[in-house]
């Protein structure tokens, strides 16, 4: 990796938690949602799931948005278990790489996330680690996408997180798993490396 960066911004899923999107399409499917993936991917959404991420709905108004467009009488728990099923696992070499990384650099999470998801991920890396903010240990800061109001790739994010920790825009290194994000954080004039075929073990090997 031929960077030169005095900080870094990680996204969250699919970059430190392992994630995939198709358990979670296919677990609305199971439940009669048969067009969950024209409502929703990893590089396009419906503005219902633009608005939840950006803390502009709530979770319960989430779950009777999807009980409306499937025309299902779901429960809460049937929409809460679908939508967690994308979220995996966070490898302990992750954990150490960035225990690692934190010694020589501020390291900061930026995540698009929401309150069912960051209640569920929380609760994974508990049953993992014993430790439901091991993410915020981790990071100098962590940004959450609901809670901020804002969400990646608008530049106001970005924009938010540099001018909060004084950081330089040319000299800050950001890592996400999707284009359009990487695109987002390119117009502003941070450094990107788009993690579309490796691990973050792997490109910091390199």
């Amino acid at each position: 990796m031929n960077l030169n960066f005095n900080a870094i911004i990680f996204d969250l899923g699919g970059v430190i938690l392992n994630i995939d999107y198709h358990k979670t399409i296919s677990a609305f499917k199971n439940i009669g949602v048969s067009n969950f993936d024209v409502l929703y991917t990893q590089a396009k959404q419906n503005n219902v799931f633009d608005d939840f991420e950006m803390g502009k709905i709530s979770e319960y108004e989430f779950r009777d948005y999807i009980r409306k467009v499937s025309n299902k009488n779901l429960s809460n728990e049937q929409i809460d278990l679908a939508w967690n099923a994308m979220l995996l696992d966070l490898p302990i070499s992750r954990v150490r790489l960035l225990n690692e990384l934190s010694k020589a650099y501020p390291i900061y999470l930026y995540s698009n996330t929401n309150a069912i998801h960051l209640k569920a991920f929380r609760q994974i890396i508990k049953s993992s680690f014993d430790n439901e903010l091991l993410l915020e240990s981790l990071f100098l800061k962590t940004y959450y996408s609901h809670e901020l109001g804002m969400r990646k790739p608008n530049q106001d994010g970005f924009l938010k997180i540099i001018n909060a920790h004084d950081l330089g825009v040319a000299s800050t290194l950001f890592i996400d798993d999707s284009e359009q994000h990487i695109k987002g954080a390119t117009a502003v004039g941070l450094q990107t490396v788009w993690l579309k075929d490796k691990t973050i073990e792997e490109l910091f090997e390199e």
